[in-house]
C-alpha cells in the first residue's frame, strides 16, 4: 500500500512570494477562507496544494 506524501507547509512569506502579494493580502485570503491554512504551535502554515487550488480557482473565474 502506497501512502501519498503530505503537502509541503508554506509560511506566509513563502505564499507572499508565490502569489506576488503582500502580507495583508495573504492574511485576508486566510480570514475570508479563500486560502486554507493551519496553525502549528501558533505559527500559520499554508499547504502548498491549497495555494495551487487557489490559483486554479482564480484562473477558472477569470476565464
Amino acid at each position: 500500500m502506497t501512502t501519498a506524501a503530505p503537502p509541503e507547509l508554506l509560511t506566509v512569506p513563502e505564499v507572499m512570494t508565490r502569489l506576488k502579494v503582500g502580507r495583508t493580502k495573504v492574511y485576508d485570503l486566510i480570514r475570508t477562507r479563500r486560502l486554507v491554512s493551519i496553525k502549528v504551535d501558533g505559527c500559520r502554515r499554508i499547504p502548498d496544494d491549497a495555494v495551487r487550488a487557489f490559483i486554479r480557482r482564480q484562473m477558472g473565474e477569470a476565464a
